[in-house]
């Protein structure tokens, strides 16, 4: 059966990141099914400088080279990935909004992405978190513990310099290597210490 991931964009900085992680995905032969919170859309729109006129969905769809990519609604609690039978292969929200870190962590199912990370922990498949918020007050980081506990990946958005990166790309690449080693998806995207 081909991996199938969905990755969820909600209002938190850092839609960089996503992009990264797109990007990669979008040179493997797997599915990928993306859907945006909100706030999700707005932060990425100016982040990103991406035109009110431009899709988000032609945007991001765009990398999807070699992938099979689908766009989902996160008003929809219809979709496939929101039931426990469906077979994808897990989660990534990137970046998390410490509100939806907070749905997740209570077991909200109000939107699609609360749904689906709600399924990922239920049926023990992968959700990885990559939030971004600094500092973090003891609610967030209690939140936090809870979601692990559950199974959850707690993955914050701090890259690493070692490699020495001279652009923001290289800085949001590191990352997307870390979300795609918790992923077991292959790449050479970042370089891992020691083995330059």
């Amino acid at each position: 059966m081909k991996s199938h991931w969905v990755v969820a964009i909600t209002g938190a900085s850092g839609a960089i990141y996503a992009k990264s992680l797109l990007e990669e995905l979008g040179k493997t032969n797997i599915k990928i099914s993306l859907l945006f919170s909100e706030y999700g859309e707005w932060v990425s729109r100016h982040e990103l400088e991406i035109s009110e006129n431009v899709l988000l969905a032609d945007y991001f769809g765009k990398f999807a080279k070699k992938a099979d990519f689908q766009f989902l609604e996160n008003s929809n609690l219809a979709e496939q990935v929101s039931s426990g039978t469906s077979r994808f292969s897990g989660m990534a929200i990137v970046p998390c909004s410490m509100a939806t870190l907070s749905a997740v962590a209570c077991g909200n199912s109000r939107t699609l992405i609360e749904r689906t990370a709600d399924v990922c922990l239920k049926e023990h498949k992968k959700l990885i978190l990559v939030p971004r918020e600094t500092p973090m007050n003891l609610i967030h980081l209690r939140n936090m513990a809870t979601v692990t506990e559950a199974g959850g990946i707690i993955l914050p958005a701090t890259p690493g310099f070692y490699n020495l990166p001279k652009t923001i790309e290289e800085i949001a690449q590191f990352l997307a290597g870390k979300i795609l080693d918790q992923m077991e998806i292959g790449h050479q995207i970042s370089e891992r210490w020691g083995e330059n």
